[in-house]
Formats: structure tokens, C-alpha cells, sequence
């Protein structure tokens, strides 16, 4: 029976991670639907070049830092359980690589090719996993004092913080230093506008994205036995919530419409597990709106050339979600209970710190050092021609 039990939570886990895996098609298929046709190669190339970059760094480096395991035993004993670890590392390996999968969409149209995956390798090798190993391994004892000062730790059960929060904060401060792109804002203050390339590339990367997503929160869980169905309708409630307030305060804009579901999953990942489906969609609705409210303010007024959004999406709908945990997790609101607002609070405040000055400092360096931008010729012609030298479409 043992050995039934790891073979079935090996397999539980490796779905999970094959599930996830797949929603990196989905960030790259958003990310070609919004950029405009002369960089949709550029978006499908960084996107999968990103993940082998994030598996090499988390291998070597990541995960053990992480969770003070490493794989140079071996491969006998590697395989013990099943191989349960490998499998663990695997699933994990694509939560982390959603870091530089989410930046990707911010800095799109006008980063340099090379210095991205430097910053990959930083991000996924050293700075997302210092942040994982404190909330999800219990590092350096902060958990531990949320817990007696606060009477919980942080609770995210499946990364509005960890990962979406980390990744656009990071976001966020790389689009500052790479600035927005040529032409985007005159300097009367007038922005040109720059329509997606493809609605129906966008929605079907949002499509995948939302599957995937219920191997994100469900498999969260990380064992047969600790499977809940709760995560499942909560995600699934936070996400029709998202969809219907993104509905509505969009004006009926088929870009917000896709992201509205993606706003909500971001928000509820904290608290799926915590959450009554009630809770979880109020927590979508105010997202859906969050991002929509937020994109706007951020692309007309603050001129933050942030080109999917992922600050809004990622950044602030995760904080809101670390947040909602705290709310709707309470048992006067029909929550599990087991939560804290003040210690959801500080490990929120906590995440958006390392994630922005860290984010901030890698690229500032690389700034410095290598550059961050295509000139302004290359930026034209299209990060297709500059870089990869093909466009996404040929006439013969």
C-alpha cells in the first residue's frame, strides 16, 4: 500500500506539472496576440528559451536554496518513492518559471534577447527561490514568527504572492529601466495607440492559460490525499467572477474580457484552499475590475509602457489575493479559519519588496553592463527581423 500511495502521488504531481507546463504555451500564445505581428516570433522564441534557462538555474541552483535539497546523488536514490522529489521539482521548476515568463510580457517589443535570459538565470536561480524557501520551506524563521506573534504564518497555498506578486513586481521594475517604447508617448503626453496583432491568439492563450490553472491550485496540494475540491470550485468561481467584472467595467473589450479570468485565478491561488466559493468569488470580481481600473490608469495616466499588463494582472491582483486570504479565509466570512490578516499583510508587503528592489537591482545591473534595449532601428524593423531574422508570416 505504501508503494501504491507514492506511485499515485508521483502521478498526481507529474500531471500537475505537465498541466502547468502547458499554461507556458498559453503566456506565450497571450503575449503574440498582444504584441504587434512584426514581434509574435520573438514572443514564442523567449517564452520557450526562458523555461530551459529557469530549468538549468533552478536545478543547479534554485531548488536548493529553496528547499536544501540538490541532485547530485545518485540516480538509486533518486528514485526513491517513485522518484516523488524529481517529480516535485518539476512542478515547482514551473511555478518558478513563470517569473521570467510574466516579464516577458511586460518588457515586450523592445528588450534585447540575450540580457533577458541573463536575467532568467538570476531570477529562477537565486532571487524567486530566497522569497519560495521563506513562505512554502519555512527559511530563516519568518513563518515561525508570524505564527507566535500573529497566531498564523503567511498562508499562500498556491502563489498569488510567490509567484505571480515576485513576477510582476520584478516586472515592473524592469519596465521602468527599459522605459516604454518608440513612438508609444509624445512629448505632449499623447499616447499612440498600439492595438493587439491577433484576438484570437490572445483569447486562446488565455483559454490555456485558465485550464491550466486548476493544475496550478489543485495540484497545489502535492499529494493524493491532501486533493480538495474546494480549491477547484473556488478557482473556478474566482475566475467566472474575473471574467464578469472585467466584462462589465471593460466596456465589453475582448482584451480585457480574457484577462478578466486570469485576474481572478491570480487572486484566489492564496486562499483556494482557505476560501468559501462565496469568498472566492467576490475575490474575483474585485480583481476583474482591479486590473481593468489599473491597466487603464497605468498605460494613460502614470505612461508605463507595460505592454500585457503584468504589473495590474500579476502584481497588483496577486497582492490582492495575498490579501483576500485574509479576509475570506476567516470563519466569520465562511472561510476555513487558520489565517491571519496582519501576517497576510506583512508576507504580501515582504513579497513586493524582495520581488521590486531585487528585480530592480538585477536589472539595473544588466543595464549598466549589457544594455537592456533593441536601438531604435531594430525596435521598427520588429524584434522578429532584429533578432531571429524571420517573421511570423511569408509570401511567397
Amino acid at each position: 500500500m505504501e508503494a501504491f500511495q507514492s506511485g499515485g502521488d508521483v502521478l498526481f504531481v507529474l500531471l500537475g506539472a505537465i498541466m502547468v507546463l502547458a499554461m507556458h504555451a498559453g503566456f506565450a500564445f497571450l503575449e503574440v496576440g498582444t504584441v504587434r505581428e512584426k514581434n509574435q516570433v520573438n514572443a514564442l522564441v523567449k517564452i520557450i528559451c526562458d523555461f530551459a534557462i529557469s530549468t538549468i538555474a533552478y536545478f543547479f541552483i534554485g531548488y536548493s536554496i529553496a528547499y536544501g535539497v540538490d541532485f547530485f546523488s545518485g540516480a538509486q536514490v533518486l528514485s526513491e518513492k517513485n522518484g516523488y522529489e524529481l517529480v516535485k521539482f518539476f512542478f515547482l521548476l514551473t511555478f518558478a518559471a513563470a517569473i521570467p515568463a510574466i516579464v516577458s510580457g511586460g518588457i515586450a517589443e523592445r528588450a534585447k534577447f540575450n540580457p533577458q535570459l541573463i536575467a532568467t538565470f538570476l531570477l529562477v536561480g537565486f532571487l524567486y527561490p530566497f522569497f519560495e524557501g521563506i513562505v512554502w520551506n519555512g527559511n530563516f524563521g519568518i513563518q515561525g514568527w508570524l505564527e507566535a506573534s500573529f497566531g498564523a504564518g503567511f498562508h499562500d497555498f498556491a502563489g498569488s504572492v510567490v509567484v505571480h506578486a515576485v513576477g510582476g513586481w520584478v516586472a515592473l521594475a524592469a519596465v521602468l529601466l527599459l522605459g516604454a517604447r518608440h513612438g508609444r508617448y509624445s512629448k505632449s503626453g499623447a499616447m499612440t495607440a498600439h492595438p493587439p496583432s491577433s484576438i484570437p491568439f490572445l483569447s486562446l492563450g488565455a483559454w490555456i492559460l485558465t485550464v491550466g490553472w486548476f493544475g496550478f491550485n489543485v495540484m497545489s496540494a502535492q499529494s493524493v490525499e491532501g486533493i480538495s475540491g474546494l480549491v477547484a470550485v473556488n478557482s473556478l468561481m474566482a475566475m467566472v467572477g474575473g471574467i464578469l467584472s472585467a466584462l462589465v467595467a471593460g466596456r465589453y473589450d475582448p482584451g480585457f474580457v480574457h484577462n478578466g479570468p486570469l485576474a481572478g485565478l491570480v487572486a484566489v491561488c492564496a486562499g483556494s484552499d482557505v476560501m468559501h466559493p462565496m469568498g472566492a468569488l467576490v475575490t474575483g470580481l474585485i480583481a476583474g475590475a482591479l486590473f481593468v481600473w489599473t491597466f487603464t490608469l497605468t498605460q494613460n495616466r502614470w505612461k508605463i509602457d507595460d505592454v500585457l499588463g503584468v504589473w495590474p494582472l500579476h502584481g497588483l491582483c496577486g497582492v490582492w489575493g495575498g490579501v483576500a486570504a485574509g479576509i475570506f479565509g476567516m470563519e466569520a466570512l465562511g472561510g476555513m479559519g487558520g489565517v491571519s490578516f496582519v501576517s497576510q499583510v506583512i508576507g504580501t508587503v515582504l513579497g513586493v519588496a524582495v520581488a521590486f528592489g531585487g528585480g530592480f537591482i538585477v536589472y539595473f545591473i544588466l543595464k549598466k553592463l549589457v544594455g537592456l534595449r533593441l536601438s531604435q532601428e531594430e525596435e521598427y524593423n520588429g524584434a522578429d527581423l532584429s533578432i531571429h531574422r524571420i517573421a511570423s508570416t511569408t509570401k511567397n
